[in-house]
């Protein structure tokens, strides 16, 4: 027999419902403040986040690398990963010196790149950026040298620094270039970040920061980060602090700081044994810090998102990421293996280690819940 629900039994059955939703709402109050100086929002977020529930959920759907590929599936030492406007998959290689491209559906197509001086060859290559406008490839090397090419592999030009001691370097969509430079000076080294035109030339300093120097080292010392979002801004943190700093693509000055409350994670005496035995013969005086840096690094979302992994564990061995929303509000917390690449359009990027070494470039749909 078919029951009619009346207009009692339909609230009936959706006036719990709606008391639940309007908890959970209740319970998801962000406790943070947004503040103002000058031209600059602050975002000082809590301890806890938003959202104590995941806030995404992720499933795996392609695999490249592993123990079990061979020939030109196999990876050597992943240094970058990009991915095209097609969904093509750019994985440059350190150990191999080349850069391997992969269709959307993880079938091999090319190798481009080769070690070597010359046109189209690689010393020490470390960063891989894709410039959007034009279609092109950078690969940024060790060695103050920056080379483009076309996404099918051809070589078109080499951009030489010179007198900059560019370490790490990274294209925006536009060919705009930041780099982080090592300057030393008389009270110590410094980072330094840089903004330079498509050709090279040097518009703006944005940050700096200290280096190591000196006669003793210490391994967990903060070292600055930064990635650049799809819309060009430039994302910088240097994790003496919980705080990251956003700088407009346009107008190379802060717009925004995102900064968290959190409890430092001491080194442990473990930590310190292990670095103490891999340099044991070669004269290193270590001087440790008692905890670690506020974070490790971060990368994005192209919906503005910003994942920050921490120096916490899950039981498992995972870090531990931060999950900002794009306005920088700390919204939940989520274990993740710790090289995560980004998010672009629904899929999740990173890079992986298995316990035997074996590297792999995974990918995994995302699931967002919450908005």
């Amino acid at each position: 027999m078919k029951i009619k629900r009346g207009p009692l039994l339909t609230v009936g059955i959706l006036l719990p419902v709606f008391l639940m939703a309007a908890a959970a709402s209740a319970q998801v109050k962000w406790k943070g403040t947004v503040v103002k100086e000058g031209d600059v929002t602050i975002v000082k977020n809590p301890k806890e986040p938003l959202y104590k529930t995941p806030v995404l959920e992720l499933k795996e759907d392609l695999s490249l690398g592993g123990p079990d590929a061979v020939g030109d599936d196999a990876f050597g030492q992943i240094r970058a990963v990009v991915i095209d406007d097609t969904g093509a998959i750019y994985v440059l290689d350190f150990k191999s010196v080349h850069v391997k491209v992969f269709d959307r559906n993880g079938a091999f197509l090319r190798t481009f790149g080769r070690k070597g001086q010359g046109p189209g060859e690689f010393e020490l290559p470390l960063m891989l950026s894709f410039i959007r406008t034009s279609g092109e490839l950078a690969v940024h090397q060790i060695t103050r040298r920056m080379s483009f090419f076309k996404t099918d592999g051809t070589f078109l030009r080499h951009h030489l620094f010179k007198d900059l001691r560019a370490g790490r370097g990274l294209c925006d969509s536009r060919g705009y270039i930041y780099i982080m430079e090592a300057r030393p000076g008389d009270s110590g080294s410094r980072y330094v970040i840089k903004k330079l035109s498509p050709d090279g030339a040097v518009i703006a300093t944005l940050a700096d920061s200290p280096a190591p120097s000196g006669d003793r080292f210490d391994p967990f010392m903060p070292i600055g980060w930064f990635e650049i979002d799809s819309n060009d801004n430039l994302i910088y943190g240097y994790p003496e602090t919980y705080e990251i700093q956003l700088f407009g693509g346009s107008e190379p000055k802060i717009f925004r700081r995102v900064v968290r409350d959190y409890e430092p994670v001491a080194v442990t005496a473990e930590e310190r044994a292990e670095h103490q035995k891999e340099a044991q013969g070669m004269g290193i005086v270590f001087d440790f810090s008692k905890f670690h840096p506020a974070y490790r690094r971060f990368f994005l979302s192209d919906l503005g998102h910003l994942f920050v992994v921490t120096y916490e564990e899950a039981k498992d061995g995972r870090a531990i990421h931060d999950v900002f929303d794009p306005e920088g509000r700390f919204i939940g917390r989520i274990p993740l293996k710790t090289f995560g690449v980004g998010i672009i359009k629904g899929k999740y990027y990173a890079v992986e280690e298995d316990e035997d070494g074996y590297q792999y470039v995974k990918r995994y749909a995302v699931t967002w819940k919450v908005r």
